[in-house]
Formats: structure tokens, sequence, C-alpha cells
């Protein structure tokens, strides 16, 4: 029997009932203290139809934040708050794992610590403007972290990922994408160091291997995942050479036997054209489970799976305004229109207040 989105799958340690994945999608929601709130446990319970969710990027560190109202994984009040969140989702029969997130440079003072400059692996300015309290404020200069710095900034990971585990979730995702901390390491265009963590392949990618190291040390490879992006141009990010770039990537993270490997196929977010890329020959050089997210509809996702190509899909927007994708996508039923207004901020509107097919 062909295999389609909802043929149950295994990806690691983490039994899906389909293979329709919530993508992370940062909704600007927590509470004081980047605590997750029962509003948030209502909003991914009601997702819990999905084979599988993966949070919305979440913070390892008071560092590591670059907007307003996000959830962190680093307090014993966040965990606390998120295991309200876990047992939501497991009531309602549903696996979900947390997205470790730092973001460099893509921050500003008055969102971290003492006014504390952000941290990237080169002091390079990004163009665009930061989302603050006090509203959009110009990107400033990071701070180009040091190589003694580096081993704290891999304990963080650590720490975030006992804290998720104990906080209830099925597993952790990597952050490496859309231009955030790892990304910066991996990108050219983002890491000018001269030392082993810049220049080669390789250097490039030592702090993700380092941070995956450390984060399966933890974890436990089957309960780890990963999410690249190798030619989003959001977040001022570009590369010389993706291709050569990203495969060795891909080649490299094959001897973790990783839960998935996360893949965002293109641009998003309006940062401008994504380069030309081979996400086929991609692929190929992976040699584990691969789930596929970037404007796939039911059609393509079925087709993806059908010739392999794609273990599992990541669906964004269409989760946002249709708690019920996975029954939607069932009976071929029309979808909510998403209101891009409501995405980020607010209370229950534009994010528990869709209506179910059901209602």
């Amino acid at each position: 029997m062909a295999l389609d989105l909802f043929s149950p799958v295994k990806l690691g340690a983490i039994s899906l009932k389909n293979r329709i994945v919530m993508a992370p999608l940062t909704r600007n929601r927590a509470g004081e203290g980047g605590v997750p709130q029962a509003l948030n446990a209502s909003y991914y319970a009601q997702r819990a139809s999905a084979g599988l969710i993966i949070s919305e990027a979440t913070p390892i560190s008071a560092m590591a934040h670059g907007y307003p109202a996000l959830p962190g994984i680093y307090t014993d009040a966040q965990v606390a708050g998120w295991k309200n969140v876990t047992d939501a989702v497991h009531a309602k029969g549903g696996k979900i794992v947390l997205q470790l997130w730092h973001v460099g440079r893509i921050s500003h003072p008055s969102l971290l610590p003492n006014g504390a400059l952000p941290v990237a692996p080169s002091a390079i300015k990004p163009a665009g403007q930061a989302f603050t309290y006090q509203g959009l404020q110009d990107y400033v200069t990071p701070r180009a972290l040091d190589i003694s710095e580096l081993p704290s900034l891999v304990a963080d990971y650590v720490h975030a990922t006992k804290s998720a585990l104990t906080a209830g979730f099925d597993g952790v995702e990597i952050h490496a994408a859309n231009g955030y901390l790892l990304d910066q390491f991996l990108r050219d265009g983002s890491n000018k160091r001269t030392d082993n963590y810049g220049g080669s392949f390789e250097n490039r990618a030592r702090l993700l291997l380092e941070v995956t190291q450390a984060v399966v040390n933890t974890a436990g490879a089957d309960k780890v995942g990963i999410r690249i992006s190798p030619v989003n141009p959001f977040n001022d990010m570009h590369d010389s050479n993706p291709q050569a770039l990203f495969n060795y990537v891909a080649d490299a993270l094959n001897q973790f036997k990783l839960a998935y490997l996360h893949v965002v196929e293109g641009g998003i977010h309006g940062g401008g054209k994504a380069d030309p890329f081979d996400f086929v020959a991609l692929r190929k050089h992976y040699q584990h489970a691969y789930v596929a997210n970037l404007a796939y509809d039911k059609d393509r996702g079925n087709a993806a799976i059908a010739s392999g190509h794609a273990d599992a899909i990541a669906y964004g927007v269409p989760f946002i305004a249709n708690p019920d994708l996975v029954e939607r996508f069932k009976l071929d039923a029309p979808l909510n229109e998403a209101d891009s207004s409501s995405f980020y901020g607010g209370a229950e509107k534009g994010y528990t207040d869709y209506p179910f097919l059901n209602a």
C-alpha cells in the first residue's frame, strides 16, 4: 500500500499517528518571565491531532532572546508552564517536541540582560530592524563570540534540553535555520571568523556538530531533530556555495542517526529571493528521516511521501488557522484563511478562536 500523509511513521523514538507535522510558529504570547500560560496550552492541545507538534522557537537562555513575549526553557517557572502544555497535548493523544533557539545577532540590547550587545560569529550588523517592546528599532552591530565562550553556549543547549525533558516533551529540535545563531555560523555571509569556527565547511559546521553531540548525549539521538534552511535569505542571510555547504552538513549529521532532519526548502518570511538549490540532491546525502517544509499542500505532501523524498511534511500557516488540519485534509474540506494581523502577539483572537469543522 502506498504511503501518504495519513500513514503512521516512527521518527527515531517518536511514534507519529500520521505524517502531518505542525511546524514551529512564533506567536509572541508567553506570560511574564517567558512562562507559557493556560492560553498556550489550549492552543497546542487544539492541534494535537497532528502527528507531531514542533513547539514555537524557544530561547535557551536570557541571552538567546530576540523578540517580545517569547517563552523560555531555562527557568523552573518556564519548565512548569511548559509542563502544562505537554500534559494538555498528551491528554489529547498528541506528540510534541521543543525547538531550542538562540537568535544570535537578530536581537537588540533592550531585549537582553543589562542591555547587552547581541552575540554572533562575527561583528556584522544585519540589515533590517528588531521587534522590541518599544517598537521597531534598527539592529545593532553584534559582538563576536570569543572562542572561549563557546563551551558555555553549548552548556546552555544542554541545560535547555534537560529542562525540555523535565517539562515532558517527547524530544527536542535544534534550530539551525532562518538566520539565527547556528545558521549564522554555518553561512559565510555572516561568518567571517579566521579560527576553527570559520572558513572551511568543516569549521563553520563545527559549532552545530558540537551542539548536536551535546544534545544527543543528553536526550538520546532518537529524540533529537535539527532544522536547517539552506537558502532562506531571511534575516539578511546568504552563502557563497549553499549546495556544497549543506550537502556537507547533511553528510556530517548522518553520524548521529537523529530522529529527523527538518528542511525549509526555499525562502520564507519575505526575506527576498532564495538562491537556486537542489533539495532532491540534499535528500540523497541524508540517510535518515527527512521532514520537508515550505508551501506544501495536501497533494504535494502526499507526492513527496509516496516518492520517498520526505518521511513527513511540516505545515505552518495552515495550522495557525486550522487546528483540525488533519481532519480537513482527510475530508478534502475547505481550509480557514489565516489572519496575518494576529500572527504575532495578542490573546485569543487569531490564536485559539479559529473554528473547527464540527463546531
